[in-house]
């Protein structure tokens, strides 16, 4: 096993971990990113600003690791455009549905030991699982 391979991905989830944490601790918040993206859009003017550089700082951070390592994703060629805006519209309506996303439940909620983030985790993990699957021998989408 290269460690080297697993390398990025562990900084990444410690860099995670520490921003939920430090947010959690400095600012009683929860790192879910949904509610930090909407709640922006309906603060309270003392209660933008955290919200703007968290976001900015996820987006800066992914920016800034495929600058330095040259490692960013390669889009997939011929996936159907459809399915895309399906896919998104599915997800911000699960993600409501849920009241919250994957790292508000995933991250903040199991890190808390909650129930119901355990049970929302597990109902995406299993939704992502069938999606996939749909996607794959249903549709015939590679």
């Amino acid at each position: 096993m290269n460690l080297s391979a697993f390398l990025p991905a562990l900084i990444g989830g410690i860099l995670i971990g520490t921003a939920a944490t430090l947010l959690l601790w400095l600012n009683g918040r929860l790192a879910g990113i949904s509610g930090i993206l909407w709640r922006s859009f309906f603060a309270k003017p003392g209660d933008v600003m955290w919200r703007v550089l968290f976001l900015v700082g996820v987006v800066g951070g992914a920016a800034l690791y495929y600058a330095l390592f040259n490692d960013e994703p390669v889009a997939r060629e011929n996936f159907p455009v459809w399915l895309l805006v399906v896919s998104g519209f599915l997800v911000g309506y699960g993600t409501s549905l849920g009241n919250g996303c994957t790292s508000g439940h995933g991250v903040c909620g199991l890190g808390r030991l909650s129930l119901r983030s355990l049970v929302a985790t597990l109902i995406f993990l299993v939704t992502a699982i069938v999606t996939t699957f749909v996607v794959r021998h249903v549709f015939g989408v590679m």
